[in-house]
């Protein structure tokens, strides 16, 4: 499973002109389920960024987590992050998972990111979405937790 996350002062996310999820302080997680991942990796995914020391202490240095700061998370299906780009100029996609098992995961990682204790927010897997984002320091972290078998 791949997730980029962005540390944010605030995100929203918007579809057919409603604000379906918004959030103040706090990270916005963009994720992909890759074909192969199951429910182990979502939980390993979600608990690494409900660990993540990326926000300041009160010495200015990034010693804090989601955990420990009460902030909230805003998280976006993003498929694209399965982009392979290696042949041509047309990005292939076929690692993502199916989107039946993509949504599944999606929904899955969410509602456990929302049992570790941060406040969650979802888009809508599918949707054409407008996500806006104040991006805070900038603070943009890339993760991925691979399936056991991998």
């Amino acid at each position: 499973m791949k997730a980029l996350i962005q540390r944010v002062a605030r995100a929203s996310v918007t579809v057919d002109g409603e604000i379906i999820g918004q959030i103040g302080p706090g990270v916005l997680a963009l994720v992909c389920a890759m074909r192969g991942d199951s429910e182990a990796e979502a939980e390993k995914l979600a608990t690494k960024l409900s660990k993540l020391r990326i926000f300041e202490d009160d010495a200015g240095k990034m010693n804090r987590s989601l955990l420990d700061t009460g902030g909230e998370a805003l998280v976006v299906s993003q498929f694209t992050l399965a982009a392979d780009t290696s042949r041509g100029n047309r990005p292939g996609f076929s690692e993502a998972a199916a989107p039946e098992d993509g949504n599944r995961l999606y929904e899955y990682f969410a509602a456990y990111l929302a049992q570790l204790g941060p406040r969650v927010e979802t888009g809508r897997f599918g949707a054409d979405m407008k996500v806006e984002l104040l991006n805070d320091g900038p603070v943009t972290i890339s993760l991925e937790i691979l399936p056991a078998s991998a």
